[in-house]
This record gives C-alpha cells, sequence and structure tokens, in this order.
C-alpha cells in the first residue's frame, strides 16, 4: 500500500517509523552538544573511554575496546589521541607485564567535568523553555531510553 511505513522487525510499520524518528531525534540532539563543544575538544569515542575509565576505574584496550563494542584498532588510534593528549596514562599490567593497563589522569578527569558541566548546562538551559509537564513527560521516558541503549 502506498504511504505507508515498511513493516519493522515485528512487522509493525508503526516500529520502523518510531526507530527512524528516534533515530533523527536523538542525532540532532547529539549534533548539537557536540557543536557546543570547542574545537579540537573530545571526540564522542574519546568522551566515552573516559567515561568509562572514571566510572570503572583501570582496564586494558582489548577489554575497552569490547565494552565500546569497537575494533581493537580503532581503540588504539583512540587511546593514543587520549595519551597523547595526557588524558589517559598507560602502565603495565602487575598481573601479566605483557599488558597494559590504561588509567584515566587527574587531567582526563578535569576534561571530562568539564564537558560534562557544558553539555549538562546546554541542556539546563533548553529544558528551561519547557512546561512542567513537558519536563515531566521526558523523566517519564528515560528509564525507556537507558533500556533502548542497552538493548542497542
Amino acid at each position: 500500500m502506498a504511504g505507508t511505513a515498511p513493516a519493522g522487525p515485528g512487522g509493525d510499520p508503526g516500529t520502523s517509523a518510531l526507530a527512524g524518528a528516534l533515530r533523527l531525534a536523538m542525532g540532532r540532539i547529539v549534533r548539537r552538544l557536540r557543536q557546543a563543544h570547542a574545537v579540537g575538544d573530545l571526540t564522542l569515542s574519546g568522551a566515552s573511554v573516559l567515561a568509562r575509565l572514571s566510572r570503572g576505574g583501570p582496564d586494558s584496550p582489548g577489554a575497552l575496546a569490547e565494552l565500546e563494542r569497537v575494533r581493537p584498532q580503532a581503540m588504539a588510534g583512540t587511546l593514543a589521541g587520549l595519551e597523547q593528549r595526557g588524558l589517559v596514562s598507560r602502565a603495565p599490567d602487575p598481573a601479566d607485564r605483557r599488558r597494559a593497563v590504561i588509567a584515566i589522569t587527574e587531567e582526563g578527569r578535569a576534561v571530562l567535568e568539564r564537558r560534562r558541566s557544558e553539555s549538562a548546562d546546554r541542556l539546563a538551559h533548553a529544558l528551561a523553555g519547557f512546561t512542567p509537564q513537558e519536563r515531566e513527560a521526558l523523566t517519564g521516558v528515560l528509564p525507556l531510553l537507558d533500556r533502548l541503549a542497552e538493548q542497542l
């Protein structure tokens, strides 16, 4: 039938339409937040690695690649850039001196906190223009977005 969305994996055309709308909306949010950061600032992958190291502590490059769902070669490039800027440090693994362990540095923590603060301030400024009911509706959607992120 002309004008209908193709059926999604569950056979429901509404699922495909929702997936497309979510992808577009979330992409716009991410792009706008990225545009707010200074030129030469962290890449998304760099920020994600710093956040993971900040939360979980030191880890091996291989484990970080697996957790970030990227190839080891891509992680090596991300880590090289972070290390060059002094945002992470590399040391031999005490349990296996052949392996390296990556840790976030104090400078890395400071950069990550500044980035988080800038993003939170920008979001808060945008949300200030929403009604209390709209902010409540967005709050109600957050658990669903977290669940969606876990399933991707």
